[in-house]
């Protein structure tokens, strides 16, 4: 039989209705009619189907409801239910239709207590935030060079392994200090500010890394005491926070120095990789030594044109060598052309001689006479060059500095090769130079007697 019924006007409807289109307002009435809830209950009859889907029962000491939580909210849940667990969820009201029974679709789900808690750590948060313990102002910076790093945490935790293995494989010249403590449950917020002030006390570490991995804000509640907060907000050492995972956060977080995600991340913000120092050290060694070749080559350049402008005794003598020889070739022209003249005015007066047909006995005594005379000119003369040849050479040898060395002299130099030409340039304490003829010795001036 054809009806007219409508889920939005049921007053309407006429004749029969099949279980299906009640159940379907039923349903839509629920759900229109009250909105999510938070509701408490204990969980029973908890399964987790192979969809992924959860379905249980909740309940209290006077009633109970079923609730199922789909995969694609329970994915979002931070811990698995089990029985007898006290919960409170935000839930939808509604009906399941094929069966008409009633129950609630779960959309969220936390531990019983769980709003309290939420409501003391923002209240905490805010009297903190109040006081300035979150001020960026306030906060140390991480050093750049760490040598030593101490590490407060359990020492059986997952987050203590995940940070050695990070500072292992990036920093292993790093020390690492472990301050054991637990971190969860009544005491471990007191055993870890303790170790924390223990960390500070000893002074052994250059930054301190608080961390434990990831749970319930249950398990992380010890990082949400407010002694705990003030002991790391006014330690000494820099403090990262590595509590929970990326979407946790505490108030340890706050007034750390730096916070990390996770521990590993901690570990990882702690100190710069080796690999990077390695690199950044390779690269400034590249810079210093195209600096110092360049330096190098530029000294070098400047010692060869000093060089060009040094004239050394042995160039001065090799010149003066060389003016005596071209005077000594001069010389030795001079009479030769004087020599040749001579000779060519004897054979004129000769021929002349010859043509005039003097006496020749009287010619011939006197042209002996002239040869004679002109004979012991001639080697006078030749004495005398041979004379001034010798005393140039002579005075050629006394210029000579290795003659002088030679006769027991000795040349004092300065450490830069500065030649001492007066005692005004000595000081006690100095070192010198002493070249003798044979070699070269250093003498330090022990002191110096002044004239009275």
């Amino acid at each position: 039989m054809a009806s007219n019924y409508s889920p939005q006007n049921p007053q309407k409807t006429e004749g029969v209705i099949p279980v299906s289109a009640l159940n379907r307002a039923v349903a839509q009435l629920l759900e229109r009619n009250f909105p999510l809830t938070w509701v408490s209950g204990e969980i029973s009859n908890f399964t987790r189907a192979t969809s992924g889907h959860w379905y249980f029962t909740l309940k209290d000491s006077a009633a109970q409801v079923r609730a199922v939580m789909f995969r694609g909210r329970a994915q979002y849940a931070n811990f698995m239910p089990r029985e007898g667990d006290k919960v409170e969820v935000r839930a939808l009201v509604s009906l399941y239709e094929p069966r008409g029974d009633f129950q609630i679709n779960v959309e969220a789900i936390r531990r019983a207590g769980v709003g309290n808690l939420y409501e003391a750590f923002l209240q905490l948060k805010s009297k903190l935030a109040d006081e300035g313990l979150f001020d960026p102002q306030r906060k140390k910076s991480i050093p750049r060079f760490v040598r030593r790093i101490g590490v407060v945490t359990s020492p059986n935790a997952a987050a203590l392994r995940d940070v050695l293995t990070a500072l292992q494989r990036r920093t292993p010249h790093i020390e690492v200090i472990i301050y054991p403590c637990p971190v969860q449950g009544e005491e471990a917020a007191a055993k870890i500010a303790q170790m924390v002030a223990l960390a500070e006390a000893e002074a052994r570490c250059d930054l301190l890394i608080v961390c434990r991995g990831g749970g319930s804000i249950e398990d992380l509640w010890a990082f949400n005491d407010e002694m705990l907060a003030r002991t790391i907000a006014h330690c000494a050492l820099p403090v990262i926070s590595g509590v929970g995972h990326e979407t946790d956060f505490t108030i340890t977080d706050f007034v750390a120095d730096l916070r990390a995600p996770t521990p590993t991340a901690a570990a990882e913000m702690a100190a710069t990789p080796t690999a990077d120092w390695i690199a950044t050290l390779a690269h400034w060694q590249q810079l210093m030594q195209r600096q110092i070749r360049r330096q190098v080559d530029g000294q070098a350049q400047n010692l060869d044109w000093l060089s060009h402008r040094l004239q050394s005794p042995r160039s001065a003598l090799q010149t003066k060598r060389q003016q005596i020889i071209h005077s000594a070739q001069s010389l030795r022209f001079a009479m030769t052309q004087s020599l040749s003249a001579a000779q060519t005015r004897f054979l004129q007066l000769q021929s002349k001689l010859a043509h005039q047909k003097p006496n020749s006995a009287n010619s011939q005594a006197k042209l002996k006479q002239l040869s004679l005379q002109f004979r012991v000119n001639q080697q006078h003369q030749l004495r005398q060059q041979r004379a001034l040849l010798t005393s140039l050479q002579e005075k050629m040898e006394m210029l000579n500095p290795q003659r002088t060395l030679e006769r027991g002299y000795v040349i004092l130099q300065q450490a830069d090769g500065k030649l001492i030409r007066s005692a005004a340039q000595i000081k006690s304490g100095d070192i010198l130079k002493l070249r003798t003829a044979s070699d070269t010795s250093e003498l330090q001036i022990a002191g110096i007697d002044k004239p009275n």
